[in-house]
């Protein structure tokens, strides 16, 4: 009788150990979760006051630059100059017939200001000054004068140009940027022939402005390599003037640091003005165009 009743006590001591241990398995078991739980320290002042990582410098992040460079284009130059009783002057190749440079070294200087994201204005300026002594090969009625074969002519040619242009941003991301708007170039010429040994001399100036239809994009294609090209062009007809402009520029450029880079360009520039007014009667055509080297200052 005591051995059974020893049996009975130790089977009851062990399932009673046994709920006790299953018991503890399951606490721990649902505690488990709480104790995982890892609350997110919250941030440091130094972290909130941290300014974000700046943006990869480029011509499409940029909100000002100046550029400067050396321009060495191919130059071909076509002049009438009528009288003052509108009688027409002897269509001529200044480079040809009057000795002028068609290759002159030259610099060239361009700024653009970003207002805001989107609209953009940029500043161009461009003179080429030109002069030269040669004896004619033929008859010229330039003006009021005609200067006669064998004559040793001196001659000046300036022509300056002053180009703002105005784009507005129609499509604007991090690497790519695509520009819209119009512009004016302001254009001023002045021709002048003389022959000393007769006392012979002829001048003329003239200025006038002509609109274009603009168009501009930039891309950047890594972190230091970007490309840029615009182009613009117009033509009228307007009583006294028939002109028509036509500028086109492509670059490749390389960030040597943040705020500056160096680049190599095309530019092509043509204009052709007819005017019949007092001051300056008659034709000026002049094509410009070859390769540019430029550095940039910019942020």
């Amino acid at each position: 009788m005591r051995a059974a009743i020893a049996v009975v006590c130790l089977l009851m001591s062990g399932c009673t150990v046994m709920d006790f241990v299953r018991g503890r398995h399951r606490d721990v078991a649902e505690e488990a979760p709480a104790a995982r739980r890892v609350e997110t320290p919250p941030p440091k002042p130094s972290d909130v006051l941290k300014p974000p990582p700046p943006d990869i410098a480029s011509p499409v992040s940029d909100y000002f630059y100046a550029r400067a460079g050396y321009f060495a284009p191919k130059i071909t130059t076509e002049i009438r100059l009528d009288s003052d009783f509108a009688t027409p002057g002897t269509l001529l190749n200044a480079e040809t017939d009057l000795g002028l440079d068609d290759a002159p070294g030259q610099g060239q200087l361009e700024f653009m200001m970003r207002m805001r994201e989107r609209n953009r204005l940029r500043v161009n300026f461009l003179q080429l000054n030109r002069d030269a002594r040669v004896d004619l090969t033929r008859n010229i009625d330039f003006g009021n004068q005609t200067f006669l074969v064998d004559d040793r002519v001196a001659t000046l040619i300036d022509w300056r140009m002053i180009s703002m242009t105005y784009t507005y941003s129609i499509f604007k991301r991090e690497r790519f940027e695509l520009g819209a708007g119009l512009g004016l170039h302001v254009l001023v010429a002045e021709a002048r022939g003389t022959v000393p040994a007769r006392n012979q001399r002829e001048q003329a100036t003239g200025a006038g402005a002509l609109p274009t239809i603009a168009m501009d994009a930039a891309f950047r294609i890594s972190r230091r390599w970007a490309v840029t090209a615009r182009g613009q062009q117009f033509s009228t007809s307007f009583r006294q003037l028939d002109g028509s402009l036509s500028d086109y520029h492509f670059d490749v450029q390389y960030r040597l640091r943040r705020n500056f880079a160096f680049g190599l360009g095309y530019s092509a520039t043509k204009v052709r003005v007819e005017v019949t007014d007092s001051d300056f009667p008659g034709l000026f055509n002049i094509d410009v165009k070859g390769p540019e080297l430029f550095m940039r200052a910019s942020f």
